[in-house]
């Protein structure tokens, strides 16, 4: 992490290695956390005996409210309190994955209903797409007002990067926490512990920006998701001397590109959702003990695209019209590969 912040640009903020670290925690506990559980899911949903698509619609409650409340709570970041605002948002991913975790325990354990069960954790989750979106805009506008404006690109680049690298780690990690008490809820409880402590932290350990100028300001970025891994458009936003008047999407400048990224990110979103299903199926696995090739999948395609996105996209020195179509082509060809596989 360390390297992190020397390598790009962190030195040209007034902030400590510690205080950008703990920036850093707070991005990256949401994201691989988030993760984590979608490496487990389709698991636990076969385990209770819950239909796939219920399994989903329950899972995708959250990303609706997280797009939803995104602009709203980057809009308050400017307002007030970054800190506040930050540990906010990590204490409603706590708050989130205990009770999901409890809520999917009693399931497991045949202590509730399948029904049930998932009705409570489409609630529960509720609380972290509310909640969490405001922790990625809380932290931006917080580096920001810390940041000479010369590193400040630099400097949120590299914060952004937690949520890429969360990608990875969250799958990478989760089986390890499916433990013989816990089961399959393991690695919410392990990681709603993780996010405590970063909580903890911040309170802490990062000082209070309450008062003062308020230079800066933070940017809505999407859901932290193998589907929407994040871009410089939200840094772009952040490091804005000033808001800008919000374009519509029906503006004939931008429509063409909303179209093609609502369409493109749609397939990859409903594809990730479907992914640990089709594993388990095409490879006849039961349950329990799905979660680990399941996750080798996924960890497998999140580091492709940070490899992409951060080593071979900025040497092609392609146009944007370029490289939707050659993306599209790509992720086309690569369904298709992953449609004809008959083992991991």
């Amino acid at each position: 992490m360390a390297s992190i912040a020397s390598n790009r640009g962190v030195g040209a903020t007034a902030l400590s290695p510690t205080h950008f670290l703990l920036l850093y925690a707070a991005m990256l506990v949401a994201a691989a956390g988030n993760t984590a559980l979608q490496s487990v899911m389709p698991a636990i949903g076969r385990e209770i005996g819950i239909k796939d698509f219920y399994v989903a619609i329950a899972y995708t409650w959250s990303a609706v409210l997280w797009v939803l409340l995104a602009p709203y709570w980057a809009e308050k970041s400017d307002h007030h309190g970054r800190k506040a605002l930050a540990m906010m948002g990590v204490s409603g991913f706590v708050v989130s994955m205990t009770l999901c975790g409890i809520a999917l325990f009693g399931g497991l354990h045949g202590w509730i209903g399948g029904a049930l069960t998932f009705s409570l954790f489409a609630v529960f989750r509720a609380i972290y797409g509310g909640l969490g979106c405001a922790t990625p805009s809380a932290t931006q506008a917080y580096l920001a007002s810390k940041t000479r404006r010369s590193g400040r690109v630099a400097a949120l680049s590299a914060l952004s990067s937690s949520f890429g690298l969360g990608t990875i780690i969250g799958p990478a990690v989760a089986p390890l926490f499916v433990l013989p008490l816990v089961g399959l809820a393991g690695p919410l409880f392990a990681f709603a512990l993780i996010g405590l402590v970063v909580v903890i932290s911040v309170a802490l350990w990062l000082p209070n920006d309450r008062y003062g100028r308020r230079v800066g300001h933070g940017a809505a970025m999407s859901y932290p998701s193998l589907a929407s891994p994040p871009t410089g458009a939200s840094v772009t936003a952040a490091t804005a001397p000033h808001r800008q008047k919000r374009l519509s999407w029906k503006d004939p400048r931008i429509r063409p590109w909303i179209t093609a990224g609502v369409v493109a990110g749609h397939a990859q979103a409903a594809t990730l959702t479907c992914i640990g299903f089709f594993i388990i199926d095409r490879l006849h696995l039961t349950a329990w003990g799905s979660e680990g090739p399941i996750s080798i999948v996924m960890m497998a395609g999140a580091a492709a695209t940070l490899g992409a996105q951060w080593g071979l996209i900025p040497r092609l020195n392609l146009t944007p019209r370029a490289l939707i179509l050659w993306g599209a082509l790509i992720a086309a060809a690569g369904l298709v590969g992953t449609m004809l596989s008959k083992d991991l």
